[in-house]
């Protein structure tokens, strides 16, 4: 009785979809996919651009 299966996962999303709307819930995924993306940007960024508080050349002592 303490599993989640399919069919209860496909009600607990249908449920939520007639609660909030298609329109808000894409609106909020992309929201979250954007603060994901920025957050791994911050932690590890590509372009090298960022300031690297393990940089001493940058910030001199």
């Amino acid at each position: 009785m303490g599993r989640i299966g399919i069919p209860e996962l496909v009600l607990i999303v249908l449920i939520i979809v007639l609660i909030f709307g298609t329109s808000r819930l894409s609106g909020l995924g992309k929201g979250l996919g954007q603060a994901i993306r920025g957050f791994k940007d911050e932690v590890d960024p590509k372009d090298g651009s960022k300031n690297d508080p393990r940089d001493d050349s940058k910030n001199p002592r």
